[in-house]
């Protein structure tokens, strides 16, 4: 989720953003979802209006670990790259813990038994 920090409107509309995610997609562990939190425009410093520490604040009181926050500036390419490597590896690390699916290291294959009639009329394939 991504808000301005030249603008307080912005970042009040966390909690509806959040919620609103949540009740759309109705993931099956609501208070785990892999959110981020991004100040974004922190190269217009003099006008920042969201002090760091309050979005801080609003990410540890959202679940028992805080949500990840990231200041960044798109404009001057700060910081968003590794945002999205967060938000990316926590996606990640949530698809593998809700992945039931067990894919093995190797994976065997043996040639198939032929009956007895078949052997002599054709080769495997």
């Amino acid at each position: 989720m991504v808000y301005d920090v030249t603008s307080e409107k912005s970042f009040e509309q966390l909690n509806n953003w959040r919620e609103e995610f949540l009740r759309q997609a109705g993931p099956r562990d609501p208070e785990n979802f892999p959110f981020i939190v991004i100040g974004n425009k922190i190269d217009k410093d003099t006008e920042r209006r969201v002090p760091k520490a309050n979005a801080l604040q609003w990410c540890k009181s959202k679940r028992p670990t805080a949500i990840p926050y990231f200041e960044t500036s798109a404009k001057e390419a700060i910081q968003v790259e590794a945002a999205f490597l967060e938000v990316a590896q926590l996606a990640l690390q949530q698809d593998t813990a809700e992945s039931d699916v067990f894919i093995p290291d190797t994976i065997s294959f043996s040639k198939p038994q032929q009956s007895s009639a078949k052997a002599d009329n054709s080769s495997c394939c």
